[in-house]
C-alpha cells in the first residue's frame, strides 16, 4: 500500500517548493503547526525517499558581465538544465520499498524508529533482520542522538 500524504505533508512540500531555504520555524508559522511537527514530517519525507534534496536555482540576471564572460559555457549549460514542475496534490501517495529486501510495501509499513531516523519494511521479518544486521550501528546512532 502506498504511503498516504496528509494535508500537513502537502503544505510542507508546497512551502519548500516556493522557497527551499525556509526554516522549519517559518514553515510552521505559515502552515500553523508546531516547529517540531514540521521537522518530524520533513525527516519522514526524507526517510521515505520523497524529498531527495533541495536544488540550487540561480538568478542569471544577477550575474555581471565579467562573470558571464569568465564562466559563460558553464552558465549556458546551467540555463539549459533549468526545469520547472508543478505538484498536483490531490490523492498524492508515495510508493514505499522495503529498506531490507527492496520489495514493495503492500500493506501498512512496519516502521523502525531510532534516533531521528525511520526505516520502513514490508513485514516484521524484514524489520527484525534489519535490526539484527545493523544492530550495532543503530545503537551507536541512538547514543549520538542522546548526546545532542
Amino acid at each position: 500500500m502506498p504511503f498516504q500524504l496528509d494535508n500537513t505533508d502537502l503544505a510542507i512540500l508546497k512551502s519548500l517548493m516556493e522557497d527551499g531555504r525556509k526554516s522549519f520555524r517559518a514553515i510552521s508559522r505559515e502552515i500553523k503547526v508546531s516547529t517540531p511537527t514540521v521537522k518530524g514530517r520533513y525527516d519522514r519525507l526524507v526517510n521515505i525517499g520523497l524529498i531527495k534534496g533541495i536544488k540550487l536555482e540561480i538568478d542569471f540576471s544577477k550575474v555581471d558581465r565579467s562573470g558571464k564572460a569568465q564562466f559563460g559555457d558553464a552558465l549556458q549549460s546551467l540555463k539549459k538544465q533549468k526545469k520547472h514542475f508543478h505538484l498536483y496534490v490531490e490523492g498524492l501517495q508515495v510508493k514505499l520499498k522495503c529498506d531490507f529486501c527492496g520489495g514493495p510495501v503492500h500493506d501498512k509499513p512496519k516502521v523502525l524508529k531510532f534516533a531521528n531516523i525511520q526505516r520502513f519494511f514490508c513485514c516484521t521479518e524484514c524489520r527484525a533482520s534489519y535490526k539484527e544486521k545493523h544492530g550495532s550501528r543503530i545503537e551507536m546512532l541512538k547514543e549520538q542522538y542522546k548526546r545532542r
